[in-house]
Protein backbone atom coordinates (compact mmCIF):
# COMPACT_ATOMS: atom_id res chain seq x y z
CA UNK A 1 0.00 0.00 0.00
CA UNK A 2 1.52 3.43 -1.11
CA UNK A 3 1.19 6.23 1.49
CA UNK A 4 0.73 9.55 0.67
CA UNK A 5 3.49 12.23 2.28
CA UNK A 6 2.99 14.07 5.12
CA UNK A 7 1.93 17.72 4.01
CA UNK A 8 0.68 19.05 7.55
CA UNK A 9 -1.31 22.06 7.69
CA UNK A 10 -1.10 22.24 3.33
CA UNK A 11 -3.09 19.27 3.19
CA UNK A 12 -6.40 21.15 4.78
CA UNK A 13 -6.31 22.72 1.67
CA UNK A 14 -8.56 21.19 -0.58
CA UNK A 15 -10.94 21.36 2.25
CA UNK A 16 -10.96 24.80 2.30
CA UNK A 17 -11.15 24.42 -1.53
CA UNK A 18 -14.40 22.25 -1.40
CA UNK A 19 -16.07 25.09 1.67
CA UNK A 20 -15.33 28.05 -0.23
CA UNK A 21 -16.20 26.86 -4.03
CA UNK A 22 -19.63 26.15 -2.28
CA UNK A 23 -19.63 29.09 -0.56
CA UNK A 24 -18.30 31.47 -3.27
CA UNK A 25 -20.96 29.29 -5.85
CA UNK A 26 -23.86 30.70 -3.75
CA UNK A 27 -22.63 33.97 -3.20
CA UNK A 28 -22.06 34.64 -6.78
CA UNK A 29 -25.54 33.24 -7.91
CA UNK A 30 -27.23 34.69 -4.77
CA UNK A 31 -28.43 31.05 -3.88
CA UNK A 32 -26.77 28.40 -2.16
CA UNK A 33 -27.99 25.38 -3.46
CA UNK A 34 -27.61 26.22 -7.24
CA UNK A 35 -24.43 24.44 -7.12
CA UNK A 36 -24.53 20.74 -6.43
CA UNK A 37 -22.70 19.94 -3.70
CA UNK A 38 -20.71 16.57 -5.04
CA UNK A 39 -19.56 19.42 -7.72
CA UNK A 40 -17.50 20.97 -5.09
CA UNK A 41 -16.28 18.22 -3.34
CA UNK A 42 -14.90 17.18 -6.40
CA UNK A 43 -13.33 20.44 -7.13
CA UNK A 44 -11.57 19.91 -3.60
CA UNK A 45 -10.50 16.44 -4.65
CA UNK A 46 -9.05 17.60 -7.71
CA UNK A 47 -7.13 20.24 -6.01
CA UNK A 48 -6.14 17.15 -3.19
CA UNK A 49 -4.34 15.67 -6.30
CA UNK A 50 -2.82 18.73 -7.29
CA UNK A 51 -1.37 20.00 -4.03
CA UNK A 52 -0.54 17.14 -2.01
CA UNK A 53 2.51 15.69 -2.35
CA UNK A 54 3.30 11.97 -3.39
CA UNK A 55 2.36 9.33 -6.35
CA UNK A 56 -0.73 9.90 -8.14
CA UNK A 57 -1.32 6.13 -7.41
CA UNK A 58 -1.29 6.84 -3.43
CA UNK A 59 -3.32 9.92 -3.29
CA UNK A 60 -5.55 7.69 -5.48
CA UNK A 61 -6.05 4.74 -3.03
CA UNK A 62 -6.56 7.06 -0.34
CA UNK A 63 -9.71 8.33 -2.09
CA UNK A 64 -10.93 4.96 -2.66
CA UNK A 65 -10.26 4.15 0.52
CA UNK A 66 -11.82 7.07 2.25
CA UNK A 67 -14.84 6.82 -0.08
CA UNK A 68 -15.62 2.79 0.40
CA UNK A 69 -15.29 3.17 4.41
CA UNK A 70 -17.24 1.19 6.30
CA UNK A 71 -18.84 4.29 7.69
CA UNK A 72 -19.21 5.93 4.69
CA UNK A 73 -21.27 3.19 2.80
CA UNK A 74 -23.48 2.26 6.06
CA UNK A 75 -24.52 5.97 5.99
CA UNK A 76 -25.09 5.77 2.32
CA UNK A 77 -27.25 2.82 2.14
CA UNK A 78 -29.32 4.14 5.22
CA UNK A 79 -30.11 7.71 2.80
CA UNK A 80 -31.44 5.33 0.08
CA UNK A 81 -33.79 3.52 2.42
CA UNK A 82 -34.42 6.65 4.24
CA UNK A 83 -35.61 8.19 0.34
CA UNK A 84 -37.27 4.78 -0.15
CA UNK A 85 -39.39 5.30 2.87
CA UNK A 86 -40.31 8.80 2.75
CA UNK A 87 -41.24 9.06 -0.97
CA UNK A 88 -43.64 5.87 -0.30
CA UNK A 89 -45.02 7.32 2.75
CA UNK A 90 -45.98 10.87 0.75
CA UNK A 91 -47.10 8.79 -2.09
CA UNK A 92 -49.90 7.37 0.29
CA UNK A 93 -50.71 10.42 1.60
CA UNK A 94 -48.98 10.74 4.78
CA UNK A 95 -47.73 13.95 4.36
CA UNK A 96 -51.04 15.58 4.03
CA UNK A 97 -52.66 13.21 6.72
CA UNK A 98 -50.41 14.38 9.09
CA UNK A 99 -50.80 17.80 8.48
CA UNK A 100 -54.67 17.30 8.54
CA UNK A 101 -54.48 15.57 11.86
CA UNK A 102 -51.88 18.14 13.96
CA UNK A 103 -54.44 21.42 12.87
CA UNK A 104 -57.51 19.12 13.57
CA UNK A 105 -56.57 18.92 17.56
CA UNK A 106 -54.92 21.69 18.14
CA UNK A 107 -57.55 24.85 19.47
CA UNK A 108 -57.90 27.12 16.93
CA UNK A 109 -56.78 29.89 19.89
CA UNK A 110 -53.04 28.85 19.27
CA UNK A 111 -52.74 29.01 15.28
CA UNK A 112 -49.00 29.72 16.34
CA UNK A 113 -48.95 25.86 18.21
CA UNK A 114 -51.08 24.43 15.58
CA UNK A 115 -48.16 25.24 13.50
CA UNK A 116 -45.23 24.46 15.91
CA UNK A 117 -46.21 20.92 16.83
CA UNK A 118 -47.50 19.84 13.22
CA UNK A 119 -44.59 20.87 12.28
CA UNK A 120 -42.47 18.96 14.85
CA UNK A 121 -44.04 15.71 14.52
CA UNK A 122 -43.73 16.05 10.58
CA UNK A 123 -39.91 17.11 10.35
CA UNK A 124 -39.00 14.19 12.72
CA UNK A 125 -41.88 11.59 10.81
CA UNK A 126 -40.05 12.51 7.46
CA UNK A 127 -36.76 13.49 8.43
CA UNK A 128 -36.72 16.52 6.46
CA UNK A 129 -37.15 20.25 8.36
CA UNK A 130 -37.56 21.63 4.54
CA UNK A 131 -40.08 18.79 3.54
CA UNK A 132 -41.69 19.87 6.85
CA UNK A 133 -41.47 24.04 5.91
CA UNK A 134 -42.86 23.24 1.69
CA UNK A 135 -45.80 21.10 3.47
CA UNK A 136 -46.68 23.84 6.19
CA UNK A 137 -45.41 27.01 4.68
CA UNK A 138 -48.69 27.93 2.60
CA UNK A 139 -50.61 27.09 5.75
CA UNK A 140 -48.94 29.07 8.21
CA UNK A 141 -48.79 32.24 5.50
CA UNK A 142 -52.86 31.83 5.25
CA UNK A 143 -53.41 31.45 8.91
CA UNK A 144 -51.64 34.48 9.86
CA UNK A 145 -53.49 36.36 6.99
CA UNK A 146 -56.94 35.00 7.77
CA UNK A 147 -56.51 35.45 11.65
CA UNK A 148 -54.59 38.63 11.84
CA UNK A 149 -51.94 36.97 13.65
CA UNK A 150 -48.25 38.07 13.71
CA UNK A 151 -46.78 36.38 10.44
CA UNK A 152 -43.13 36.48 12.02
CA UNK A 153 -44.65 34.83 14.99
CA UNK A 154 -46.55 32.01 12.80
CA UNK A 155 -42.57 31.81 10.49
CA UNK A 156 -40.80 31.75 13.90
CA UNK A 157 -43.06 28.90 15.40
CA UNK A 158 -42.97 26.79 11.75
CA UNK A 159 -38.88 27.27 11.72
CA UNK A 160 -38.94 26.13 15.36
CA UNK A 161 -40.74 23.20 15.35
CA UNK A 162 -38.99 22.13 11.52
CA UNK A 163 -35.82 21.96 13.41
CA UNK A 164 -37.03 20.29 16.17
CA UNK A 165 -38.12 17.30 14.27
CA UNK A 166 -35.12 17.03 12.06
CA UNK A 167 -32.83 17.14 14.52
CA UNK A 168 -34.30 14.30 16.66
CA UNK A 169 -35.42 12.13 13.68
CA UNK A 170 -34.27 8.70 12.61
CA UNK A 171 -34.13 9.04 9.09
CA UNK A 172 -33.09 12.33 9.11
CA UNK A 173 -29.34 12.82 7.12
CA UNK A 174 -28.19 14.91 9.48
CA UNK A 175 -29.13 12.44 12.77
CA UNK A 176 -27.50 9.77 10.27
CA UNK A 177 -24.58 11.54 9.58
CA UNK A 178 -24.15 12.08 13.07
CA UNK A 179 -24.44 9.04 14.39
CA UNK A 180 -22.07 7.19 11.94
CA UNK A 181 -19.31 9.55 12.07
CA UNK A 182 -18.81 9.04 15.70
CA UNK A 183 -20.04 5.32 15.98
CA UNK A 184 -23.13 5.64 17.97
CA UNK A 185 -26.21 3.73 17.97
CA UNK A 186 -29.31 5.81 17.02
CA UNK A 187 -31.19 5.31 20.42
CA UNK A 188 -28.19 6.43 22.33
CA UNK A 189 -27.68 9.72 20.62
CA UNK A 190 -31.97 9.98 20.75
CA UNK A 191 -31.98 9.77 24.64
CA UNK A 192 -29.11 12.53 24.62
CA UNK A 193 -30.78 14.58 22.37
CA UNK A 194 -34.19 14.90 23.86
CA UNK A 195 -32.42 15.47 26.79
CA UNK A 196 -31.43 18.76 25.37
CA UNK A 197 -34.12 19.22 22.82
CA UNK A 198 -36.74 18.45 25.07
CA UNK A 199 -36.94 21.45 27.86
CA UNK A 200 -36.45 23.79 24.53
CA UNK A 201 -39.54 22.14 22.88
CA UNK A 202 -41.59 22.25 26.39
CA UNK A 203 -40.85 26.29 27.06
CA UNK A 204 -41.25 26.88 23.51
CA UNK A 205 -44.97 25.27 23.53
CA UNK A 206 -45.29 27.81 26.77
CA UNK A 207 -44.19 30.77 25.57
CA UNK A 208 -46.58 30.00 22.28
CA UNK A 209 -49.26 29.57 25.07
CA UNK A 210 -48.60 32.37 26.49
CA UNK A 211 -48.26 34.64 22.86
CA UNK A 212 -50.46 33.04 20.92
CA UNK A 213 -53.87 34.64 22.29
CA UNK A 214 -56.99 34.30 20.04
CA UNK A 215 -56.54 36.80 17.24
CA UNK A 216 -59.98 38.75 16.23
CA UNK A 217 -60.41 36.23 12.61
CA UNK A 218 -59.11 32.79 14.48
CA UNK A 219 -62.08 30.93 14.56
CA UNK A 220 -62.54 31.28 10.80
CA UNK A 221 -59.07 31.14 9.49
CA UNK A 222 -58.49 27.23 9.55
CA UNK A 223 -58.18 25.71 6.35
CA UNK A 224 -61.23 23.07 5.14
CA UNK A 225 -60.91 20.11 6.63
CA UNK A 226 -59.52 17.16 4.53
CA UNK A 227 -60.48 13.12 4.94
CA UNK A 228 -57.48 11.01 6.08
CA UNK A 229 -57.16 8.06 7.43
CA UNK A 230 -55.05 6.79 10.52
CA UNK A 231 -53.24 3.95 8.52
CA UNK A 232 -51.87 6.65 6.45
CA UNK A 233 -49.64 8.35 9.71
CA UNK A 234 -49.32 4.47 11.19
CA UNK A 235 -46.02 4.20 9.49
CA UNK A 236 -44.58 6.98 10.67
CA UNK A 237 -45.29 5.85 13.84
CA UNK A 238 -44.19 2.46 13.29
CA UNK A 239 -40.28 3.74 12.47
CA UNK A 240 -40.54 6.12 15.51
CA UNK A 241 -41.44 2.95 18.30
CA UNK A 242 -39.26 0.60 16.25
CA UNK A 243 -36.57 2.77 16.08
CA UNK A 244 -36.83 3.77 19.58
CA UNK A 245 -37.29 0.43 20.68
CA UNK A 246 -33.63 0.18 19.13
CA UNK A 247 -34.41 -2.09 16.70
CA UNK A 248 -31.65 -1.87 13.79
CA UNK A 249 -32.55 0.86 11.29
CA UNK A 250 -32.09 -0.79 8.19
CA UNK A 251 -34.75 -2.98 9.63
CA UNK A 252 -36.75 -0.48 10.77
CA UNK A 253 -36.60 1.66 7.27
CA UNK A 254 -37.47 -2.40 5.53
CA UNK A 255 -40.29 -2.41 7.56
CA UNK A 256 -41.83 1.32 7.55
CA UNK A 257 -41.51 1.23 3.99
CA UNK A 258 -43.02 -2.32 3.51
CA UNK A 259 -46.33 -1.07 5.74
CA UNK A 260 -46.26 2.54 3.92
CA UNK A 261 -46.53 0.30 0.43
CA UNK A 262 -48.63 -2.30 2.05
CA UNK A 263 -51.44 1.13 3.65
CA UNK A 264 -51.22 1.96 -0.39
CA UNK A 265 -52.03 -1.32 -2.27
CA UNK A 266 -55.12 -1.43 0.38
CA UNK A 267 -56.20 1.84 -0.18
CA UNK A 268 -55.67 2.16 -4.44
CA UNK A 269 -53.29 4.50 -4.02
CA UNK A 270 -50.49 2.22 -5.11
CA UNK A 271 -50.23 -0.79 -7.04
CA UNK A 272 -46.74 -3.42 -7.32
CA UNK A 273 -45.24 -1.45 -10.00
CA UNK A 274 -46.09 2.18 -9.02
CA UNK A 275 -44.89 1.01 -5.36
CA UNK A 276 -41.30 -0.46 -6.76
CA UNK A 277 -41.31 2.75 -8.75
CA UNK A 278 -41.82 4.58 -5.32
CA UNK A 279 -39.31 3.01 -4.12
CA UNK A 280 -36.90 3.41 -6.76
CA UNK A 281 -37.80 7.41 -6.98
CA UNK A 282 -36.71 6.95 -3.29
CA UNK A 283 -33.21 6.41 -3.58
CA UNK A 284 -32.37 8.83 -6.82
CA UNK A 285 -34.28 11.11 -4.51
CA UNK A 286 -31.10 10.83 -2.49
CA UNK A 287 -28.36 10.67 -5.19
CA UNK A 288 -27.14 14.11 -4.12
CA UNK A 289 -26.04 13.50 -0.86
CA UNK A 290 -25.52 9.72 -1.30
CA UNK A 291 -22.60 11.38 -3.51
CA UNK A 292 -21.67 14.00 -1.30
CA UNK A 293 -21.02 11.64 1.74
CA UNK A 294 -18.97 9.38 -0.61
CA UNK A 295 -17.23 11.92 -2.25
CA UNK A 296 -16.58 13.82 1.05
CA UNK A 297 -15.20 10.52 2.97
CA UNK A 298 -12.76 10.13 -0.11
CA UNK A 299 -11.65 13.70 0.62
CA UNK A 300 -11.39 13.07 3.58
CA UNK A 301 -9.19 10.10 3.44
CA UNK A 302 -6.92 11.50 1.16
CA UNK A 303 -6.25 14.88 4.13
CA UNK A 304 -6.17 12.55 6.78
CA UNK A 305 -3.55 10.14 5.02
CA UNK A 306 -0.83 13.72 4.12
CA UNK A 307 -1.84 14.43 7.69
CA UNK A 308 -4.12 17.74 7.78
CA UNK A 309 -6.70 15.91 10.42
CA UNK A 310 -3.29 15.32 12.76
CA UNK A 311 -2.39 18.83 11.98
CA UNK A 312 -6.09 20.13 12.44
CA UNK A 313 -6.07 18.16 15.90
CA UNK A 314 -2.75 19.52 17.21
CA UNK A 315 -4.54 23.25 16.92
CA UNK A 316 -7.82 22.27 18.44
CA UNK A 317 -6.20 21.01 21.61
CA UNK A 318 -4.20 24.11 21.86
CA UNK A 319 -6.95 26.12 22.03
CA UNK A 320 -9.18 24.09 24.66
CA UNK A 321 -8.06 23.39 28.22
CA UNK A 322 -10.42 20.84 28.97
CA UNK A 323 -13.60 18.39 28.73
CA UNK A 324 -15.94 21.65 28.54
CA UNK A 325 -13.94 22.96 26.35
CA UNK A 326 -13.21 20.63 24.06
CA UNK A 327 -17.14 19.92 23.78
CA UNK A 328 -17.68 23.88 22.96
CA UNK A 329 -14.76 23.61 20.71
CA UNK A 330 -16.38 20.77 18.69
CA UNK A 331 -19.49 22.77 18.71
CA UNK A 332 -17.62 25.89 17.06
CA UNK A 333 -16.25 24.02 14.86
CA UNK A 334 -18.90 22.18 13.20
CA UNK A 335 -21.26 26.14 13.40
CA UNK A 336 -18.10 27.50 12.03
CA UNK A 337 -18.11 25.00 8.84
CA UNK A 338 -21.98 25.16 8.67
CA UNK A 339 -22.02 28.89 8.71
CA UNK A 340 -19.61 29.15 5.96
CA UNK A 341 -21.87 25.91 3.97
CA UNK A 342 -25.35 26.62 4.71
CA UNK A 343 -25.24 22.67 4.89
CA UNK A 344 -25.74 20.86 8.11
CA UNK A 345 -25.29 17.45 7.09
CA UNK A 346 -22.23 18.27 5.05
CA UNK A 347 -20.38 20.26 7.89
CA UNK A 348 -21.58 17.67 9.89
CA UNK A 349 -19.82 14.75 7.84
CA UNK A 350 -16.57 17.45 6.91
CA UNK A 351 -16.28 17.51 11.05
CA UNK A 352 -17.13 14.40 11.77
CA UNK A 353 -13.85 12.40 12.01
CA UNK A 354 -12.48 15.65 14.15
CA UNK A 355 -14.84 15.77 16.67
CA UNK A 356 -14.42 11.86 17.16
CA UNK A 357 -10.72 12.15 17.59
CA UNK A 358 -11.20 15.30 20.15
CA UNK A 359 -14.28 13.08 21.95
CA UNK A 360 -11.86 10.29 22.38
CA UNK A 361 -8.82 12.48 23.33
CA UNK A 362 -10.82 14.08 26.21
CA UNK A 363 -12.67 11.31 27.29
CA UNK A 364 -15.90 12.59 26.28
CA UNK A 365 -18.65 10.21 25.57
CA UNK A 366 -19.55 9.15 22.19
CA UNK A 367 -23.60 10.09 22.49
CA UNK A 368 -23.22 13.18 23.82
CA UNK A 369 -21.03 14.09 20.77
CA UNK A 370 -22.91 12.63 18.39
CA UNK A 371 -26.12 14.65 20.31
CA UNK A 372 -23.88 17.93 19.95
CA UNK A 373 -22.96 18.14 16.79
CA UNK A 374 -26.18 17.59 15.48
CA UNK A 375 -27.56 20.44 17.33
CA UNK A 376 -25.18 23.05 16.72
CA UNK A 377 -25.73 22.36 13.19
CA UNK A 378 -28.83 22.45 13.40
CA UNK A 379 -29.34 25.60 15.49
CA UNK A 380 -27.17 27.43 13.44
CA UNK A 381 -28.76 26.63 10.07
CA UNK A 382 -32.09 27.65 10.89
CA UNK A 383 -30.91 31.23 11.77
CA UNK A 384 -28.74 31.80 8.43
CA UNK A 385 -30.52 34.20 5.89
CA UNK A 386 -29.03 31.98 3.40
CA UNK A 387 -29.85 28.13 4.67
CA UNK A 388 -32.32 27.02 2.69
CA UNK A 389 -35.55 26.75 5.37
CA UNK A 390 -35.26 29.95 5.49
CA UNK A 391 -35.29 31.00 2.36
CA UNK A 392 -37.92 28.65 1.47
CA UNK A 393 -40.51 29.92 4.12
CA UNK A 394 -39.80 33.64 3.72
CA UNK A 395 -40.20 33.44 -0.37
CA UNK A 396 -44.00 32.20 0.65
CA UNK A 397 -44.76 35.46 2.24
CA UNK A 398 -43.86 37.29 -1.22
CA UNK A 399 -41.68 39.90 0.46
CA UNK A 400 -44.08 40.58 2.96
CA UNK A 401 -41.68 39.54 5.78
CA UNK A 402 -37.51 39.97 6.23
CA UNK A 403 -35.34 37.67 7.90
CA UNK A 404 -34.48 39.92 10.52
CA UNK A 405 -38.04 40.19 11.45
CA UNK A 406 -38.51 36.48 11.99
CA UNK A 407 -35.02 36.30 13.89
CA UNK A 408 -36.84 37.66 17.24
CA UNK A 409 -39.13 34.49 16.98
CA UNK A 410 -36.94 31.52 16.52
CA UNK A 411 -37.37 30.39 20.05
CA UNK A 412 -36.80 27.17 19.97
CA UNK A 413 -33.31 27.58 18.63
CA UNK A 414 -32.27 29.97 21.08
CA UNK A 415 -33.15 27.61 23.76
CA UNK A 416 -31.70 24.90 21.90
CA UNK A 417 -28.69 26.73 22.37
CA UNK A 418 -29.39 27.60 25.87
CA UNK A 419 -29.72 24.28 26.88
CA UNK A 420 -26.87 23.01 24.60
CA UNK A 421 -24.59 24.89 26.85
CA UNK A 422 -26.40 23.72 30.20
CA UNK A 423 -25.55 20.21 29.03
CA UNK A 424 -21.85 20.92 28.44
CA UNK A 425 -20.96 23.19 31.64
CA UNK A 426 -23.32 21.05 33.73
CA UNK A 427 -22.75 17.52 35.00
CA UNK A 428 -26.40 16.60 34.32
CA UNK A 429 -25.88 15.08 30.81
CA UNK A 430 -22.81 13.17 32.10
CA UNK A 431 -24.80 11.76 35.38
CA UNK A 432 -27.74 10.16 32.39
CA UNK A 433 -25.02 8.63 30.43
CA UNK A 434 -23.02 7.06 33.46
CA UNK A 435 -26.25 5.01 34.54
CA UNK A 436 -27.10 4.58 30.79
CA UNK A 437 -25.45 1.15 29.00
CA UNK A 438 -24.09 2.05 25.63
CA UNK A 439 -26.14 -0.26 23.00
CA UNK A 440 -24.25 -2.46 21.14
CA UNK A 441 -23.84 -2.13 17.06
CA UNK A 442 -24.85 -5.08 15.24
CA UNK A 443 -21.02 -7.27 14.28
CA UNK A 444 -20.80 -7.88 10.48
CA UNK A 445 -20.99 -11.60 9.38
Amino acid sequence: MRNIQQSGGTALIPFLVFVFTFLGAGLLLNDFYALPAPVAVGVGIISAFLLLKGSVQAKAEALIRGCGDAKIITMCVIYLLAGAFATVTKAVGGVDATVSLGLSIVPVAYLALGVFLPAAFLSMATGTSVGAIVALGPIAVGLAEQSQTSLPLMLGALLGGAMFGDNLSFISDTTIAATQTQDCEMKDKFKVNILIAGPAALLTILLLLLFSSEAPGAVNALPPATDFSFWQVAPYLLVIVLAVSGVDVFVVLTLGTLASGLTGLLYGNLDLLLFSKKVYEGFTGMTEIFLLSMLTGGLAGMVSAAGGITFLLNKVNKAVSGCRSAQLGIGALVTGTNAAIANNTVSIVVTGEVAKEISQDYAIDKRKTAALIDIFACVIQGLLPYGAQMLIMLSYTNGAVSFVEVLPYAWYLYLLLGFSLLAIYTPFVDKFLVRQPVAQAPVAA
